[in-house]
């Protein structure tokens, strides 16, 4: 029989067990809820469903050669310190590092981007695992870059079959990993290949390479069974890409555990379209995801005279370029592989300190320090192996301006991100503007205009963007004497002519004045109807096929290409093709004319001919010779000096003859009066 004190101490064990069952997830759940943002000089929001063991990864390949050339990096405090310390005070927990197989040309100079060879790659894993941060090994399978574009095999390899690369390969991986492992490296995930969509170690097309993947593997799996492996493909925003390469690795039956993708915000598409093609391959497959490149800019200045990456032409910027935009930049990038859930374990920041080596304006002592040590993405060296791209364009760093350290190597705000990931912050002095927009503006000046005028047709508002990422408009004054200089030189030249007028924003919270920027085209009375296509009435154009079969060739009014707007007039043709585009005009008044427009494309054939012409009384008066750059590449034929008389009918039009294959798209016709006749 059970005692009476045994019942009561049972009944209170018992008693403890509910409690615990039923009291303790209700606490932890409050305690969860009830963590506060810390205070900073910087807002990030917390990520949601982030836990311990997520990675907060980056990529500093390049800090060898970067130390080589005599640069340093500080704490907060702006004490030198070792920069694998700061990255693991400042929350990263995970270092990625590429391997090339030989980056040398025969004198044992280095390539560039590092001359991250096997020796370098030991040399940062024993100091990351020192400052307690695991290491994810890049194989590149190749003797420098490596990307969708560039898939070129290790000239050791040249020549081999598939099955004799795969050979190599496996030992290769091997082999690396066993030196690694022996070093005391803490290697806890492998890279089968680098952005490798279309192939390789010189093998091209995917299914082609599969034998090597495997290959790699194999190795990894060989050497140490806890290691995980990770494959890695680029461009998520492609319609079916990633599903198609996940279906293709599952039905190979290649062993692998971690999916990774680059996501660079300015090139691949929305988060969402990210959390939407990672969950698929997570839960269609039961593999885990990451994102192993990302990164924003914080400044559009240039740090060490080679051209940057970012800003560009063609890129999409949904964040400002400051410290804070790159901040949220980033944490938005956690955010979408966090909402994947389980599967989604972490994100990479790539080559957050890859700083100048030297001031802008000592660019020919900072070529002799990207030569002599490989600091610069690519040096003169590498011509040898990669003809057509570094053997031209090498130099010095194109991400400067997106590292997290400044130019002198002083951490950025932006770095405290990873710490604050788990927490959020709140800046010191709550949520304030970060950055007011630029903004554009194209206003028709007409005889009699004032600066008064113009300031009325100016935008009264710009975007001003707070450190939340939040919107709102924003009142602005224009320069009143940047206005009066573009008013005065429009009528004193004539024609179409572009100006920046800098304008001020003053915060009305904290009293800061903004600075922002209008480029303005002042463009005089532009008399071509529909000149840039966004009405849906075609009927001003004639367009006029000469081929014998037009209907192997066309042009068409499509939502594509456009110079300014939303539409422009396109064409593509499957043969020989030639037609004209051409507008009449009536009504004139006498004076001397000008007449302009902008056509892109490209494949026009040895024997095209494009060119701009004037018609006056059905007579050719002017022409203008055009061609095809490229795509957005614009060509701007401009015909001046046109001269028209009292009741001149008046014909603009475009001739193009292409060979087959030929497209491109025209937008933006002009003609205006630029002297009247007195």
């Amino acid at each position: 029989m059970i005692s009476q004190r045994k019942k009561i101490l049972f009944s209170l064990l018992f008693g403890i067990c509910l409690i615990t069952l039923f009291i303790m997830p209700i606490d932890i759940g409050l305690a969860a809820a009830i963590v506060e943002p810390v205070e900073s000089d910087i807002f990030i929001e917390k990520v949601q469903g982030i836990d311990e063991d997520f990675i907060k990864g980056a990529d500093i390949s390049s800090i060898i050669a970067l130390e080589n050339s005599g640069v340093k990096f500080y704490d907060e405090n702006g004490n030198e310190q070792d920069i694998f310390k700061t990255l693991s005070e400042a929350g990263v927990n995970y270092i990625r590092i590429r391997v090339w197989n030989h980056p040398f040309n025969e004198e044992g100079n280095g390539f560039g981007g590092g001359n991250n060879d096997v020796a370098t790659a030991i040399e940062i894993g024993k100091r990351a695992t020192e400052h307690g941060m695991r290491v994810l090994v890049n194989f590149h399978y190749s003797d420098f870059w490596a990307d969708p574009g560039k898939q070129k095999a290790p000239r050791a390899w040249e020549g081999l079959n598939v099955d004799e690369k795969a050979a190599a390969l496996y030992d290769f991986t091997y082999d690396t990993l066993d030196q690694m492992l022996e070093a005391g490296v803490d290697v806890g995930m492998v890279q089968i290949g680098n952005e490798n969509n279309n192939g390789l170690a010189g093998v091209f097309g995917f299914n082609q390479s599969l034998p090597l993947i495997d290959a790699g593997s194999r190795a990894v799996r060989d050497i140490h069974e806890d290691i995980l492996i990770a494959v890695h493909f680029t461009n998520p925003e492609r319609a079916g890409n990633f599903e198609y390469i996940a279906r293709t690795l599952h039905q190979a039956e290649i062993d692998y555990d971690v999916f990774g993708a680059s996501y660079y915000p300015f090139w691949h598409g929305t988060l969402d379209n990210l959390t939407y093609v990672l969950s698929h391959i997570a839960d269609t497959y039961e593999v885990d995801v990451m994102v192993a490149e990302t990164s924003y800019a914080y400044t559009t200045d240039n740090g060490d005279g080679h051209p940057n990456v970012v800003p560009g032409t063609e890129l999409v910027l949904e964040y400002p370029i400051t410290v804070q935009g790159q901040a949220n930049a980033v944490r938005d990038v956690f955010q979408a592989v966090a909402d994947v859930g389980e599967r989604g374990i972490g994100v990479f920041y790539w080559e957050p300190a890859w700083i100048p080596v030297g001031p802008a304006d000592q660019w020919e002592n900072n070529r002799i320090l990207w030569e002599r040590y490989g600091s610069g993405w690519a040096s003169s060296y590498a011509g040898i192996y990669d003809p057509d791209d570094a053997g031209v364009w090498f130099g010095g760093s194109a991400w400067d301006n997106q590292a997290l350290f400044d130019f002198d190597g002083h951490p950025l705000a932006s770095l405290k991100l990873f710490n604050y990931l788990d927490t959020g912050a709140i800046p010191h002095n709550g949520i304030t503007i970060d950055t007011v927009m630029d903004t554009t503006a194209k206003i028709v000046y007409e005889e009699g205009m004032t600066v008064d005028d113009l300031i009325a047709a100016m935008p009264a508002s710009v975007d001003a963007v707070y450190q939340d990422n939040s919107r709102t408009d924003a009142a602005v004054t224009w320069n009143f004497k940047d206005l009066q200089v573009a008013l005065d030189t429009a009528f004193d030249k004539g024609g179409i002519h572009t100006f920046d007028i800098s304008g001020i924003i003053i915060d009305g919270t904290t009293g800061k004045e903004f600075v922002t920027h209008c480029v303005l085209t002042l463009l005089p009375n532009n008399l071509v109807v529909n000149h840039s296509f966004e009405e849906s009435d075609m009927s001003m154009w004639q367009i006029t096929h000469h081929s014998e079969k037009p209907q192997n060739g066309h042009i068409e009014r499509r939502r594509e290409n456009p110079k300014s707007g939303d539409y422009s007039l396109a064409f593509w043709h499957d043969a020989p093709h030639a037609f004209t585009v051409e507008q009449n005009l009536s009504g004139l008044v006498p004076g001397i004319y000008a007449y302009e427009m902008f056509i892109q494309g490209g494949d026009a054939g040895p024997d095209g001919e494009l060119y701009s012409y004037v018609l006056v009384k059905g007579e050719r008066v002017a022409t203008e010779e055009a061609s095809l750059k490229g795509w957005r590449n614009w060509d701007h034929p401009t015909i001046k000096g046109i001269e028209i008389k009292e009741g001149d009918k008046v014909t603009i039009g475009v001739a193009i003859r292409t060979g087959a294959g030929a497209w491109g798209s025209m937008d933006d016709f002009n003609f205006y009066l630029v002297e009247a006749s007195h």
